[in-house]
């Protein structure tokens, strides 16, 4: 397993499909994952540290683990199949539940959770971006910066 952090999410054109953008801690391959409007929003909620006046499912979630008494340890993305993405949520007391990665992200934002990806997944789905790649990594955080959660609705 390979630790990744989230460098964020965007609007892939021509096709208007979210994207998260995940990227190695220590190696040079990106992850884009595909995912659905209401994710991407509870995602760039998540970097953005926004609270919402009501909880989202991502943050009612995150309240009844912290009632339950667990933790969220870790977050696994540990498969792709025909260009679909699986994950697992690992806690603390133990337990494991399969869930979608874009959830899966948006959760482990909130917790401060680790991310991590199989090797078998980075080496099928994962990018090896040019040289440039940073100055292009740096224009997509300074469009993150400018994107509100509500343009993904």
């Amino acid at each position: 397993m390979r630790e990744l952090e989230v460098i964020g999410v965007r609007i892939e054109m021509p096709s208007n499909q979210p994207l998260v953008l995940l990227r190695e801690v220590e190696g040079d391959r990106f992850l884009p994952i595909w995912i659905g409007a209401v994710e991407a929003s509870a995602i760039a909620y998540a970097q953005q540290g926004e609270a919402t006046p009501r909880p989202l499912t991502h943050e009612l979630l995150q309240r009844v683990i912290e009632s339950l008494g667990e933790q969220l340890t870790l977050v696994q993305i540990d498969d792709v199949a025909d260009g679909v993405f699986y994950a697992t949520l690992v806690f603390s007391s133990g337990a494991t539940v399969s869930a979608r990665p874009s959830d899966s992200i948006a959760l482990a934002l909130r917790m401060g959770t680790r991310i991590e990806a199989a090797e078998s997944v980075l080496d099928e789905a994962g990018m090896h971006l040019p040289a440039d790649a940073d100055e292009e990594v740096q224009k997509f955080r300074e469009f993150l910066d400018e994107i509100e959660p509500e343009d993904f609705a």
